[in-house]
């Protein structure tokens, strides 16, 4: 954790939020004689940083459903389009990732994991591929590494081979 709060809001603008609406109500439990809303403003600023989260998870959700459909899935198609989801998806979760929330993300993977499941799992239903949905695994077969890392796939279990985006 960064020592100054100039350094911190550089470094990890979630923590950042989380600190500084920790601040802002201590300060209104040590009745601060202000003209400042402390309590509101500490729920805004800790909001932008959920709202920063949240978007995080949400690409998490989203790239584990097209990583399990290109695992499991015996269709050669539409893989391309997997395969740029997954990619947007991880570009889109890298601009707002940070320690802290990867933290987050981490403490909240396996009921992240179970949303996609369920997501990929439907999707694969819709394309006929109903083993391939009873196939997925009810736990999360991926790490946050391989989550990360941009020149990882998973696999397909049927042999399709993808190219890296």
């Amino acid at each position: 954790m960064a020592a100054r709060k100039d350094d911190l809001y550089d470094e990890d603008f979630y923590a950042w939020t989380q600190d500084q609406a920790a601040a802002l109500r201590k300060l209104a439990a040590e009745r601060w004689n202000g003209p400042l809303d402390l309590e509101n403003l500490a729920e805004e600023i800790e909001d932008v940083g959920s709202d920063r989260r949240d978007a995080v998870v949400s690409q998490v959700r989203r790239l584990l459903v097209h990583l399990l459909k290109l695992e499991h899935s015996p269709s050669p198609q539409p893989r391309r389009q997997w395969l740029v989801t997954v990619n947007d998806a991880r570009a889109e979760a890298a601009q707002r990732w940070t320690e802290a929330i990867a933290r987050e993300v981490v403490a909240g993977l396996d009921a992240t994991y179970r949303r996609a499941r369920r997501q990929a799992a439907l999707e694969l239903l819709d394309h006929g591929e109903a083993e391939a949905a009873r196939a997925l695994p009810t736990d999360c077969p991926y790490t946050l590494d391989q989550l990360t890392d941009e020149d990882w796939l998973p696999a397909n279990r049927h042999g399709l081979a993808d190219d890296a985006v």
